[in-house]
């Protein structure tokens, strides 16, 4: 009789333990940003570059551009560049910031916003997440090929193909973190692919915590935390209140979460417990 009530009682202390990671909602900004798909923190400039699609998601249209926002979301800079396409993920070296743009990175002064160079993709229509190692080698993503393009010397050669859903990408070290459907997967310098964890949904983002754990989101509402060992727990479920969570952004000192509603026009922090 003891071991039958004991025994149930453990399950849920261990269904109850295995959630480590909780998330707090610090702001959010009111419905005026043009449809943001990514968002990445410059914290040493102390400001947001947020990607804006203002239109349909895949259209080039030329209605997008990167707009500029405060760390604490009060001030918000629209206009930062303008001239884009449907701009997706963001990255950021040096002074450049690197911009995925349906069939082009295109290469900004962060300074400025003066557009330098778009650095045309053979083949590509869906170019969707961006990256950059600690040498500067530029990696985007294709999710309509399933490629992955590396660019140096603002030169494009295919890296990795047939990635089903091909997403998110970060670069850590020599290798490739990378959200493929709901396959979270790791290419090592040799392309070598693990998979590390399978999600719920779709990966659209993802961000190292800085201990080997990343926190990964998904379009349609969903924010993810997987562990190194490939352990997932749920920190946000948004989808009942229609709100997407799209290229998320994170600070690691202040282990805050930045995130683009897309079609919710705004963007909101969550601080990481």
């Amino acid at each position: 009789m003891n071991k039958l009530i004991f025994l149930p009682f453990l399950l849920l202390v261990g269904c109850a333990s295995a959630q480590k990671h909780t998330i707090e909602k610090l702001w959010e900004t009111d419905a005026i940003i043009a449809v943001p798909e990514s968002v990445l923190p410059d914290v040493k400039h102390n400001v947001l570059f947020v990607s804006l699609v203002d239109g349909a998601p895949w259209e080039a249209d030329g209605k997008g551009g990167v707009g500029k926002l405060s760390m604490d979301g009060k001030v918000y800079d629209s206009v930062f560049v303008t001239g884009l396409n449907a701009p997706k993920g963001l990255a950021k070296f040096g002074d450049k910031l690197y911009v995925a743009d349906i069939s082009e990175v295109v290469v900004i002064d962060s300074k400025s916003g003066k557009i330098e160079n778009r650095i045309s993709v053979p083949g590509a229509s869906g170019l969707n997440d961006v990256t950059v190692d600690d040498k500067g080698i530029v990696y985007v993503s294709d999710t309509r090929t399933g490629n992955v393009w590396q660019i140096q010397n603002e030169k494009p050669a295919l890296y990795l193909e047939h990635l089903t859903g091909v997403n998110g990408l970060k670069a850590i070290g020599q290798d490739l973190f990378i959200g493929a459907g709901k396959n979270f997967v790791m290419a090592d310098k040799n392309k070598k692919i693990t998979t590390i964890a399978e999600l719920p949904q779709p990966i659209d983002g993802l961000e190292p915590v800085g201990n080997g754990d990343f926190i990964l989101s998904s379009w349609i509402g969903f924010i993810y935390y997987v562990t190194k060992s490939g352990r997932v727990e749920t920190l946000l479920d948004s989808t009942n209140e229609k709100m997407n969570t799209a290229d998320i952004g994170y600070d690691p000192s202040k282990r805050i979460i930045y995130v683009p509603a897309f079609f919710a026009k705004k963007v909101v922090a969550f601080h990481l417990n």
